[in-house]
């Protein structure tokens, strides 16, 4: 049951209750033999205490109503709260992973780029090799070609 459903079937309850104290107390009173002024004292006696007690009630309903709301304030400032601190530790975690994580990044680039410098360096010298053993070779057979031709 819902606690506004709660709400309404004690408002019901109570309700229902004063109304029935107030007719059976003027039933009794009209069904009891006594003169007329003793049972219209009798009457406002009755009278006075249904409305005394409906007061009491009602104080007591509004206690309670206030109870419950600065329950409800209370509690809702505690999960505003805990979500507050929730976001801002949740925020903190990713602002750090995503650093950790760049930063993670930049070195493996910065690897990649001194490998790849270095490679770029030893392909370099192996061409400036590779080159040089050309030139030995075209040299040497060129004076191969001299020889022969004298």
């Amino acid at each position: 049951m819902s606690k506004e459903q709660d709400y309404v079937s004690t408002k019901d309850f109570l309700v229902g209750t004063v109304i029935g104290a107030m007719i059976g107390a003027g039933l009794a009173l009209l069904f009891a033999p006594k003169s007329g002024r003793e049972l219209r004292g009798d009457i406002s006696v009755g009278a006075q205490k249904a409305v005394n007690k409906a007061n009491e009630w009602k104080e007591t309903a509004q206690v309670k109503g206030i109870e419950l709301k600065d329950k409800a304030v209370s509690a809702s400032s505690d999960l505003k709260e805990k979500a507050t601190k929730k976001t801002n530790e949740l925020t903190e975690a990713v602002t750090t992973k995503t650093k950790e994580l760049k930063n993670a990044a930049t070195k493996k680039v910065q690897n990649l780029q001194s490998k790849g410098n270095e490679a770029m360096e030893e392909i370099e010298d192996q061409v400036e090799k590779v080159a040089e053993k050309i030139d030995q070779v075209a040299k040497e057979m060129a004076d191969d070609n001299v020889e022969k031709e004298q």
